[in-house]
């Protein structure tokens, strides 16, 4: 079992994401773990990895996926990196458990 790519706490819940822009569509694939021993949550959008385009993409695949505006998800780490960390506001329990449930059968 992968372990989570994630971490929660009061005001909202903290992800680890490896984006691959430019990938043909928006969705998130899944859990993986790295060959650090990491795990992340794959995604990959179709903007390129140019002036933002590709975060900001994230943001809204994030926001979407979890039911919140893309305010309440921030870029914490890895602005110009594949590997992303970002915060998701809000409850942290509540976050925490829907990750639970999205990646249930990872």
């Amino acid at each position: 079992m992968v372990a989570r790519a994630w971490t929660a706490s009061a005001d909202g819940v903290v992800i680890t994401v490896r984006l691959t822009p430019r990938g043909g569509r928006d969705a998130i694939e899944g859990i993986a773990q790295l060959a650090d021993g990491r795990s992340v949550i794959k995604a990959r959008v179709r903007a390129a990895a140019t002036e933002g385009e590709a975060n900001a993409a994230l943001i809204n695949l994030i926001a979407n996926a979890f039911g919140v505006a893309a305010r309440d998800v921030r870029l914490v780490a890895g602005a110009s990196a594949r590997i992303k960390r970002l915060k998701i506001a809000g409850a942290g329990a509540t976050l925490a458990a829907m990750l639970e449930k999205i990646f249930a059968m990872e």
